[in-house]
């Protein structure tokens, strides 16, 4: 009787532990929504540690998930998924992104640090109806941008730059009524830019892609702040374009195609640089006030007539290479021998002269050069390599460009 009393013991003690084996993990689960649950699974097996990174060391699904380093719950959902260590300087992860990522219903923020993340964006994001930050940068992301992400209403950041992204911006991405900031620059995106209805995007990025084509008039809001389009192969105009951008704090236009005239009121804007560089702009640099900028590129264009004295306010001026003729307005001198201009850079132009002691001594600090022009430079300042080795231009050319 002994004897089976405790043989009866023990398998009772066996099924416990059996049980327990199995009950455990799921008191340990019960908090996060099974959907979630298996989502960080699917997450967990399409991506890895690349070597000397251990961001996925705390993923013991035997645990409660919404300890492991980058997951954020709130109640039983996941609410932020930030992937890889976001230190600078981390390897970051390899793999790529499961469709499964969609099924993380309440997800608002989503990133993943730099790395060799690779393969296409997953249609499923578009299920992601709270997402407000998307940020997957510096990874090697490619093919197309999915229309479908026009579906993320809520969506506040886009940042898919340093990328191998291609195709063109979904025109239906432009009209997501919450952005503030879409950064896809370092890619290879082609087409025309889409207009931005945003009221509130105040950050747009799309330096260093192929678009070509024209901006509209209200192809973007006025409540930009920081533009740069550089490295593209826009054109057309810019001066209906650009009044309407008053709030600028940072202006990149460089390396397109752009032509016509800029308004002088550009030279009003909270602007601290202004880089024009590389285009086709045409016509007078009118300023209608003194400019307070500090960083003015018009360089590489085909500015004409005259320099205005209100541009000698600008720390660092870079005015070569256009077509601007007659003399240097004296401002420019007294700002440049009293320390208050660090670069003035007007060679390659037709100017005829400028009002400068020869022996006057130019603050080690600043930089001058106005060779390759319609007059003997008469100070001796050093000039960029690519200005060449002609102090003065040809006066059969000089004869073209008088006035």
């Amino acid at each position: 009787m002994e004897v089976m009393m405790n043989t009866r013991k023990h398998l009772v003690s066996s099924v416990i532990f059996v049980l327990g084996l199995f009950y455990f993990p799921l008191i340990a689960f019960s908090i996060l929504d099974p959907l979630d649950f298996l989502a960080l699974q699917s997450v967990r097996r399409s991506l890895d540690d690349l070597p000397g990174s251990n961001f996925f060391s705390s993923w013991d699904f035997t645990s409660d998930p919404c300890n492991f380093a980058g997951v954020y719950c709130e109640a039983d959902k996941v609410i932020a998924l930030n992937l890889g260590d976001p230190r600078a300087g981390s390897p970051g992860l390899s793999g790529r992104i499961d469709h499964a990522i969609g099924n993380l219903s309440a997800l608002a923020e989503l990133t993943i640090v730099p790395g060799r993340v690779m393969g296409y964006l997953p249609q499923t994001l578009s299920q992601l109806k709270n997402l407000r930050f998307l940020a997957i940068s510096k990874n090697f992301i490619s093919g197309e941008i999915p229309t479908s992400l026009a579906e993320l209403r809520s969506l506040q950041t886009l940042d898919l730059s340093y990328n191998q992204l291609s195709g063109s911006i979904p025109p239906s991405i432009g009209t997501i009524p919450s952005l503030s900031n879409v950064i896809m620059c370092h890619n290879h995106l082609t087409g025309s830019i889409p207009s931005f209805t945003s009221e509130t995007l105040s950050r747009l990025d799309l330096k260093h892609n192929n678009f070509a084509g024209a901006l509209s008039s209200s192809s973007l809001p006025p409540s930009l702040q920081y533009l740069s389009l550089s490295f593209n192969s826009l054109s057309g105009p810019v001066d209906r374009l650009l009044p309407r951008l008053n709030r600028l704090n940072y202006l990149d236009l460089s390396m397109n195609r752009f032509t016509g005239s800029i308004p002088g009121v550009l030279f009003t804007f909270p602007i601290t640089n202004l880089q024009l560089q590389r285009n086709f702009f045409a016509g007078r640099v009118t300023p209608l006030d003194q400019v307070t900028i500090s960083t003015v590129d018009l360089s590489y264009n085909r500015f004409s007539g005259q320099i205005s004295p209100l541009l000698s306010t600008v720390q660092n001026l870079y005015m070569n290479n256009n077509r601007f003729t007659g003399e240097v307005p004296g401002s420019f001198v007294d700002r440049l021998l009293a320390a208050g201009i660090e670069v003035l850079y007007l060679q390659h132009n037709y100017l005829t002269g400028i009002e400068i002691n020869p022996a006057a001594e130019i603050p080690s600090s600043s930089s001058l050069c106005l060779q390759y022009n319609c007059m003997v430079p008469p100070v001796q300042t050093t000039c960029p390599l690519k200005a060449g080795l002609q102090k003065t231009r040809p006066t059969t050319q000089c004869a073209q460009w008088k006035g």
